[in-house]
């Protein structure tokens, strides 16, 4: 099942599986970690929305987390 990131909650984890957007958007989002089968964390849900990417925390606006789909994953 596939969802905007922004539809996630504090604390859940998912993988990425779709970014969508403008192309340059789309690579700068791949150069900070958030590509295709990435695992993320949200921190903070909501608009700012702060997610954890590997080792590094990331603040995205919520218009822009709706361009994520991610697959929801029990941690």
């Amino acid at each position: 099942m596939l969802l905007p990131l922004d539809m996630l909650k504090a604390g859940e984890h998912a993988d990425v599986a779709e970014v969508t957007g403008d192309p340059g958007w789309v690579v700068r989002l791949a150069e900070l970690g958030i590509r295709e089968g990435c695992r993320l964390q949200v921190l903070q849900a909501g608009s700012p929305c702060l997610l954890q990417v590997a080792n590094c925390k990331l603040c995205l606006r919520g218009s822009d987390c709706s361009q994520i789909l991610v697959s929801p994953v029990v941690a």
